[in-house]
């Protein structure tokens, strides 16, 4: 049976309160509008459940009568898996179920529901003594639903892994409605299939994730930061190498971040003063974690050996406050933010192994280089673990529309196939979505999206969980 939208919000209204059900395109815009603004199209509905019964009774009608649903965090994704493809999708936000289950900072865990923001989980393990490590640059809005469903990263992943790393397990409504209970906090569980690894990162196309039990761990008693002028990424990476050396697993984060990010910033009034200590084409935003009762001057004495070996200059600016580790950390965050001040930017969520982060940058800088040499390279990123955000910004002056027309392709085809070339993937810690489906099926193997396809069928066998994102 097709339902028309005026039906499909009536259908609806038999399960749900009238507040939870928006029908109006016009109410519809915090829902359907997504950060890169690639994607516009509206949805039949969408529905705000305020209980895990409501997710259930919402996924119980959709499969009985084919349609479609979306499941929506805080609508921070960036390749378009949490809005609709057709116009006839229901998009079911979990902002409403957004309660704290559980904290045990002893036993180093905390359940909560997948509307909660992931600031706020940070604040309920901070009142309670323990640190929730997963820090992304839209942790204000994001929410545990979506972070989970798209296997965030952020900034430690180096030290504390991603969000699958950092989860034990997950509750989901299937698509028949039937609740996975799969909440526990066991650290070790031999009995199977990992059920909950395989809706982490599935982008809402295998179930609902309606709530998760997270890992905590013990909070720092301090932070030394800095930012070091390095001369290239090769450089960057020996420093690296040395400071794991030295510090081991409190070397917490290691960013790479090029003069034009920072040169961007101040030129649009982004940060108030430039936090670097001198001018360098590249720079390493180093940080350690001092555990309760650890050394003070790891980072120090790590910095002094580097430069004593000629591998940093003296241009290193140490964080000697609060203020001066929140600006260095809000110019990192802002890194993708400024390259929109600037026009039209192609970009890039790629990683390759740790070891050929250097050879990524040359390659794709030489390769986009060839197209026109006026583009400018932005890559930043996350050197500890390979991911780097290899973009591209527009010529100064150049036309934002006539940019993308002529070079988001090439662009796109130029960056790829070095990707390919060193072992890397083209989705880090973005996910696919609708952006990204072509391209994965250039770039999978052919019996991993066989088995992918497999599973999607075992568990939606209707197909109305998030079609035509992640496997099209």
């Amino acid at each position: 049976m097709s339902f028309s939208p005026d039906q499909i919000a009536t259908e609806l209204l038999h399960i749900l309160q009238p507040d939870s059900v928006i029908a109006d395109p016009i109410h519809m815009g915090a829902y359907i509008n997504e950060p890169r603004k690639r994607f516009h199209q509206t949805a039949a509905a969408v529905v705000l459940p305020r209980n895990v019964e409501q997710v259930q009774a919402i996924a119980r009608w959709a499969n009985a009568n084919g349609v479609a649903l979306i499941p929506q965090g805080g609508n921070t994704g960036l390749v378009g898996a949490q809005v609709p493809i057709s116009g006839a999708e229901v998009i079911v936000s979990l902002t409403k179920l957004h309660a704290v289950r559980e904290v045990n900072a002893e036993a180093g865990h905390m359940t909560v529901e997948a509307g909660l923001t992931l600031q706020e989980a940070h604040q309920a393990a901070d009142e309670a003594g323990a640190l929730l490590p997963l820090t992304i640059a839209s942790q204000g809005s994001a929410r545990i639903g979506g972070v989970l469903s798209s296997n965030a990263g952020g900034v430690q992943v180096l030290a504390y892994g991603n969000a699958r790393e950092l989860c034990l397990g997950v509750e989901a409504v299937l698509a028949d409605g039937r609740l996975y209970r799969g909440l526990n906090a066991l650290r070790k569980d031999n009995t199977g299939y990992d059920l909950r690894d395989l809706l982490i990162g599935a982008e809402g196309t295998l179930g609902i994730i309606t709530a998760a039990t997270l890992k905590l761990y013990p909070k720092p008693e301090g932070y030394e930061t800095a930012l070091v002028s390095v001369p290239s990424p090769r450089a960057a990476l020996t420093l690296f190498a040395q400071m794991r050396e030295r510090a081991g697993n409190s070397l917490t984060a290691f960013e790479l971040i090029p003069r034009i990010g920072i040169d961007i910033q101040l030129h649009h009034g982004m940060i108030g003063h430039d936090p670097a200590a001198g001018p360098s084409p590249w720079y390493a935003l180093l940080e350690i974690s001092r555990p309760k009762g650890g050394r003070e001057g790891v980072l120090t004495e790590g910095l002094e050996a580097a430069y004593e070996a000629g591998l940093i200059g003296d241009a290193t600016t140490l964080a000697e406050s609060e203020a001066d580790r929140t600006l260095m950390w809000t110019m990192r965050e802002q890194m993708s933010e400024c390259q929109s001040r600037e026009g039209a930017s192609i970009k890039h969520d790629v990683s390759v192994p740790v070891a050929a982060v250097p050879d990524l940058i040359a390659q794709g800088t030489d390769a986009v280089g060839k197209l026109d040499p006026a583009i400018r390279p932005v890559p930043f990123g996350h050197m500890g673990d390979g991911n780097i955000h290899f973009n591209f910004s527009q010529p100064a002056g150049a036309d934002p529309k006539a940019f993308m027309r002529d070079f988001e392709e090439p662009v796109h085809d130029a960056v790829y196939e070095v990707v390919k070339r060193l072992g890397g993937s083209v989705s880090a810690e973005h996910g696919i979505g609708q952006l990204k489906t072509d391209l994965l099926k250039q770039v999978k193997d052919p019996v991993a999206l066989e088995m992918m396809h497999a599973v999607k069928k075992a568990l939606d066998p209707n197909g109305i969980l998030n079609p035509g994102k992640l496997l099209s």
